[in-house]
């Protein structure tokens, strides 16, 4: 059985490992999406989709960092 600190820890890896994941995705979207034109359609009301407008909207606000892709598979 898992002991609770355990649950905690893993809960905290959990919380500190999503935004990186989210990075890492939406770079990799951004890649194929320019690679393969013509290809990429998103359901308005897909979570994905909500994602990326917020992006979009950072972006455009000038809140966005990103990591060159050879950063990340550092």
């Amino acid at each position: 059985m898992m002991q609770p600190e355990s649950a905690f820890v893993i809960q905290d890896f959990i919380k500190a490992l999503e935004p990186v994941i989210r990075r890492v995705v939406r770079e990799e979207l951004h890649l194929l999406a320019g690679q393969q034109t013509g290809i990429f359609h998103l359901d308005p009301d897909s979570p994905l989709y909500a994602d990326l407008a917020e992006l979009n909207e950072r972006k455009n606000n000038g809140g966005l960092e990103f990591i060159a892709h050879d950063e990340v598979w550092k």
